[in-house]
């Protein structure tokens, strides 16, 4: 498997951390809003302004660092005058981490009762609370699971 970004161009701050170097990567709140909103159908920089509020220079920055990073690349528009922002593999895969911020959110962010928007499927229904399992399917938690450090 090869690395999506350079490990040259990157200052990681834990090196041996996988949480770490997709914080260092992608964990900003701009970076994590862009691509919540490419997930959502933005694709242009008016896109993404409008629905991030972010500032052109935040913006511009952000955008960069996420195709430099392979989280997003830029293809032409249909009408061949701009470009737009695509989703790579790299930021699909994304999907379960903002599905998972977004039901911690709703969990935790939200006083009971008050409105938000809510994620469903194509049929309408709202997606099942994430939980992680094992390779065999069996459910783990914070009490169940230790990291193992390289050495």
């Amino acid at each position: 498997m090869s690395p999506v970004v350079p490990v040259d161009d990157m200052t990681w701050t834990d090196p041996a951390c996988p949480v770490a170097r997709t914080l260092d990567l992608v964990g900003d709140r701009w970076s994590l809003m862009i691509i919540r909103d490419a997930m959502d159908g933005a694709r242009s920089f008016t896109d993404f302004q409008q629905r991030t509020g972010a500032a052109r220079n935040i913006l511009t920055d952000r955008l960069n660092r996420l195709v430099d990073r392979g989280v997003l690349k830029r293809e032409a528009a249909a009408s061949g005058r701009r470009q737009v922002y695509v989703l790579t593999a790299a930021g699909r895969d994304l999907f379960t981490v903002i599905v998972a911020m977004r039901q911690w959110g709703e969990r935790h962010a939200f006083a009971d009762g008050e409105a938000h928007s809510v994620l469903v499927t194509e049929s309408g229904q709202p997606l099942a609370p994430l939980r992680p399992a094992d390779s065999r399917g069996d459910r783990v938690d914070i009490d169940s699971t230790t990291v193992l450090r390289s050495s």
